[in-house]
Parts: C-alpha cells; sequence; structure tokens
C-alpha cells in the first residue's frame, strides 16, 4: 500500500539495462558465451531492443546502447545465480570470459566471482545455497 492507500501491484523485476557499444558483440557475447537466450529482439523508438537471459529466468537484461553520452563499462550491480560458482568460474574462463583470476570465498558468504563482458561491464556469479 502506498502512503494514500492505494494497492501497489508491482510483483517482480521484468528487466534490467546494461549499456553496450555493440549489441551484436554483446549478444554474441551474453548468447554465445554465457549461455543465455534472447527472450526480446525487436524495434523500439526507431531503435533496436534486445533482450537475455539464462533459461527459465523471470528478470532479463537489456542490451541497450548508453543513454546520451552515458558511461559503459559500469559496476552493474547486478547479481547472477548459481549452483556451482567453482564450476561455472572454470567454464567461463575456458571460455575467455574475462573473469576474476578466482572465485572469492568468505567465512558466512557465499562463493562468487566476477566477469567482464566485452564492454567491460561487470556482473556478478554468486553460488545459491
Amino acid at each position: 500500500m502506498t502512503a494514500t492507500g492505494a494497492p501497489i501491484r508491482i510483483s517482480d523485476v521484468r528487466t534490467v539495462a546494461v549499456p553496450v557499444t555493440d549489441q551484436q558483440r554483446a549478444l554474441d557475447f551474453y548468447t554465445g558465451r554465457l549461455g543465455f537466450t534472447v527472450s526480446m529482439d525487436g524495434a523500439f523508438g526507431g531503435a533496436r531492443w534486445l533482450e537475455v537471459a539464462p533459461e527459465g529466468a523471470t528478470t532479463t537484461l537489456a542490451l541497450v546502447p548508453p543513454a546520451g553520452d552515458g558511461p559503459i563499462g559500469v559496476d552493474t550491480g547486478i547479481r547472477l545465480s548459481t549452483a556451482d560458482a567453482t564450476a561455472d568460474h572454470a567454464a567461463l574462463r575456458a571460455a575467455g570470459v574475462d573473469v576474476d583470476p578466482e572465485v572469492l570465498r568468505y567465512p558466512g558468504v557465499p562463493p562468487m566471482f566476477t566477469f567482464r563482458d566485452p564492454d567491460g561491464n561487470r556482473l556478478y556469479v554468486v553460488e545459491a545455497p
């Protein structure tokens, strides 16, 4: 409920934008290296609207050109879940993805690592309990 008493019907996070300089190169990376699937590829306001996601995910990543002179190569803050951070780290490294040298392991925190897409955008992979 809002302060006015009106109900809010927001129920999920739908899409998170990742700024990219070349949508096709980003698409090739996210589908070819990460194994994501295309959930939307169409026109929007005269531009290409492109969304990708892991199979079965409810939240997608929109691979969008930066707004105006907006930044690229950002810390997206996006955390992706995995059942096995060590195995995914090794697989991504073998696929030529720019990953951290090792999986981070801290007491009381799930194993995790960072990787970078071709534009240098940082995303995180966190092992789900």
